[in-house]
């Protein structure tokens, strides 16, 4: 038998989320702006491994909490595409997070 999630945990999971949201976008966006113009551009590729390393790590939390609010909140299959792919456009779990997902 499953539990139901009280508001609670409905509020720790959306919590979660906004808080791995909102570092995977910084670090994409450091990626973009920062660590791939000092590799190709001035031949020092250290801070994207570093940062490389970092953005895979939340991007896979990303992912996993996305499937957990899809789940928690019985989010579409279209609303569901739609959150995943946020995280691979510039600025898209930023405007994912004000538009979206409510504040618990």
């Amino acid at each position: 038998m499953e539990k139901q999630q009280t508001g609670e945990q409905y509020a720790r999971s959306i919590k979660r989320f906004r808080i791995i949201a909102w570092l995977e976008g910084l670090s994409y966006l450091a990626i973009i702006f920062i660590s791939m113009p000092l590799k190709y551009f001035f031949d020092e590729p250290w801070l994207n491994k570093q940062l490389g390393m970092a953005h895979g790590l939340l991007f896979v939390l990303y992912v996993v909490l996305v499937i957990e609010l899809k789940v928690a909140m019985q989010w579409s299959l279209k609303k569901t595409a739609i959150a995943l792919a946020a995280s691979i456009v510039p600025f898209g779990t930023f405007f994912l997070n004000e538009k979206w997902i409510h504040r618990p």
